[in-house]
């Protein structure tokens, strides 16, 4: 058999023969070798300068709807037979080991998201020497910009995914982010804005950035909020911006779509796949496949796929985002949305680049439809229970709108709500689809993710303030 730079071809044959040895369904093998780095400065000066490695194994056996999952980074032989050995005995099962691992067959695939120039070509210098010129741009900006934070991080990860079906599959995935961030002050009052940069790319995000507009941006969102007033509270309808306002769709609705929670009937939205959930105006969108982005990939970890899943087409609930284990329970394929954040989480369903899909309503219309409300310019990050869809956001950049017009900047905004009823009350939606990039925490990990939409108009909403 041919070998792999991360797991002999015979090793992980004997790994899964041995891990369905007392019974066990299928069995599944994922190897990892990461390399990351990780840069920091506080207002121009050096603060952390990290790097790393995470290099293991994690292995799972399905039992029924069950599963078993074990992982080591002690790679010998032994070792791993050993960990395979004591991940079987808590698999009883009735086939009396009759399930065979088939032999292997490579899967191929174009490479979707090429890095033209890996981490670790341009030196640390190079990369300080960028941060620091943000730094200096955005301090720069206005007398009360105080401190600043340039942050760049890279991941530079090979891959290895096979199981006792004979699936071979091996990828590797680069990403790379800057982050932008200034802080404000006036009297005891400090803003905070940031912008940043962030996609499947290799150190080549550093020549297709735009210091000037990192910094000058992040500059003008902390000043604008220090010098806001504070945000009345009440009901009212919101308009929500583009780009990172799409993680009141990430929060409020994609965490609810999965499988996750959807297979224990722990989601608002069990059992309504073809129901009207949403305007006709409301279509989502969850793509593994847009090149380069954030969220991308060519396979998910289990090895299908990466895919453009459409959940919400013209209101009406087209899908799910599933990964086997709990596919296998619902009765449905898998979408190819099994992520992991590494070899030590075992992989579920999460979303990739999810986005609502651009409309047919002006950004111009939507500004001037309402009376009094709020812009939420820019959201921060929230929370929410996907069983109850129940949520909460901070707005990082706010205004009052009244009469049509955006009038005064408001800061200490927040949305109150529930993730269907927000759904249902999307009225309009503009053409102006942008992505802004996070990672997003859940059962197997951290993973980054894209959220994105275009302009929208929620027609009433609670908002959280100061009155």
């Amino acid at each position: 058999m041919k070998t792999s730079n991360l797991l002999d071809k015979q090793l992980a044959h004997d790994i899964l023969e041995v891990a369905l040895s007392t019974g066990g369904d299928f069995a599944e093998i994922f190897v990892e070798n990461t390399k990351k780095s990780n840069i920091v400065l506080v207002s121009g000066k050096t603060d952390t300068l990290q790097s790393g490695i995470d290099y293991g194994i994690g292995i799972r056996i399905f039992k029924g709807f069950g599963a078993v999952y074990v992982y080591t980074n002690v790679m010998e032989r032994e070792n791993l037979l050993k960990v395979a050995k004591e991940a079987a005995a808590a698999v009883r099962g009735t086939n009396n080991g009759a399930i065979k691992v088939l032999d292997f067959t490579e899967k191929t695939f174009a490479e979707k998201h090429p890095a033209k120039i890996l981490p670790g070509t341009k030196s640390k210098k190079e990369i300080v020497d960028v941060l620091r010129n943000i730094s200096d741009i955005s301090l720069k900006y206005d007398p009360l910009v105080t401190q600043t934070r340039g942050a760049y991080m890279d991941v530079d990860q090979e891959v290895l995914i096979a199981n006792s079906e004979g699936l071979w599959a091996t990828d590797k995935r680069v990403l790379s982010r800057v982050f932008a961030t200034a802080v404000a002050s006036k009297g005891n009052e400090k803003q905070t804005g940031s912008r940043d940069i962030a996609g499947k790319f290799g150190q080549e995000i550093l020549e297709i950035l735009d210091p000037k507009y990192l910094a000058e941006e992040s500059a003008r969102i902390a000043v604008t909020m220090v010098n806001a007033d504070m945000c009345p509270s009440g009901r009212m309808p919101v308009v929500i911006d583009n780009g990172f306002g799409g993680v009141i769709l990430h929060e409020a609705l994609g965490h609810s779509l999965e499988a996750t929670g959807v297979a224990k009937g722990a989601s608002e939205f069990c059992g309504k796949l073809n129901e009207v959930v949403a305007d006709k105006k409301v279509t989502v969108i969850d793509d593994a496949t847009i090149e380069n982005a954030w969220g991308s990939f060519n396979i998910d970890d289990e090895g299908s796929m990466g895919r453009k899943n459409v959940l919400i087409e013209n209101g009406v609930l087209k899908s799910y985002l599933v990964d086997r284990l709990n596919g296998l329970q619902m009765g449905m394929e898998s979408t190819g949305s099994s992520r992991r954040e590494s070899y030590k989480f075992a992989p579920t369903s999460r979303m990739s680049n999810t986005y609502f899909a651009c409309g047919t309503d002006t950004q111009d219309d939507i500004i001037s439809s309402i009376e009094y409300g709020l812009y939420a310019k820019k959201m921060g990050g929230g929370s929410v229970q996907p069983a109850t869809g129940e949520f909460n956001f901070a707005v990082l950049e706010g205004y009052i709108i009244e009469k049509g017009k955006i009038a005064r900047p408001v800061r200490g905004a927040s949305l109150i709500g529930k993730g269907s009823k927000v759904l249902a009350d999307i009225d309009m939606v503009s053409d102006n689809l942008e992505m802004d990039a996070g990672v997003c925490g859940s059962l197997s990990g951290s993973v980054p993710t894209n959220c994105g939409q275009p302009m929208i108009r929620v027609k009433e909403i609670t908002v959280g303030g100061r009155d």
